[in-house]
């Protein structure tokens, strides 16, 4: 089950109930993890159950690591890199409940789980300046609520005001055999040591990034997936979402 932990400064229930209620659309669920913990199965579930819209902001590094692969731009420049993404500007469509992302009309989906893409993505997340720019898309996109938000730093430095945050973990090897399970479902061959050594590797490049590593929120509810199915996670959150909705209204 999930556990709360002390709130900090800066969450969204040490504000005043009016000031944290002023989103349009409904309250943000910020959702972290490390790779393969469920946070996009799991995301969208809770999305379609309480009909909010589910972003994963992963899917917008792997559109950049995507453009520069497809531009032979590389990923040491950042300038480079930071000037394709303000050239080439993502956005998602009205899709529900979870909007798909285009670049330059064209509406991307496989081709931003190739396994190369999402070795490359991690370098990109390690892009200073980068990153300052995708976080301000991401608070663009989701500041009038009615959204679950996906990635690595959404509860600690995307939305540490989000009215809801969760942070989902499981251990390599579960999370290993969920990439490999995906990938044959989708016809993919893959091949799981592979798979786990990729997902070690991202592991600690992740929690080593200099700007804004992995890591859990002290106000995050915790729920570790290993041995827990999507569905049941899915209810953890719901349940959690609404004795928020009940306490901010």
């Amino acid at each position: 089950m999930g556990k709360t932990f002390e709130k900090t400064p800066g969450s969204c229930k040490d504000k005043r109930k009016s000031e944290c209620m002023k989103r349009k659309n409904g309250i943000i669920i910020a959702i972290d993890g490390p790779a393969g913990a469920g946070k996009s199965s799991v995301g969208k579930l809770v999305a379609n159950e309480i009909g909010y819209k589910f972003i994963s902001s992963g899917k917008m590094y792997r559109a950049i690591a995507w453009l520069c692969a497809k531009n032979s731009i590389s990923l040491e420049d950042e300038e480079k890199v930071l000037i394709m993404a303000k050239e080439n500007p993502i956005s998602f469509d009205n899709e529900m409940p979870e909007p798909s992302l285009i670049i330059n009309s064209i509406k991307l989906d496989r081709e931003l789980y190739d396994e190369k893409i999402a070795t490359a993505t991690s370098s990109v997340a390690r892009l200073l300046k980068l990153r300052e720019f995708l976080v301000k898309e991401q608070r663009r996109i989701g500041t009038d609520g009615g959204i679950i938000m996906e990635g690595r730093d959404i509860t600690t430095n995307v939305f540490p005001d989000a009215e809801l945050k969760i942070y989902l973990d499981a251990s390599p090897q579960a999370r290993a055999e969920r990439r490999v399970s995906q990938l044959k479902e989708e016809g993919i061959e893959a091949d799981y040591n592979q798979i786990l050594e990729m997902i070690i590797k991202r592991d600690e490049q992740d929690a080593k990034r200099q700007y804004n590593p992995l890591k859990r929120s002290l106000d995050s509810h915790y729920i570790d997936t290993t041995g827990i199915t999507k569905e049941k996670t899915s209810e953890i959150i719901v349940n959690l979402f609404k004795k928020v909705i009940k306490e901010y209204r």
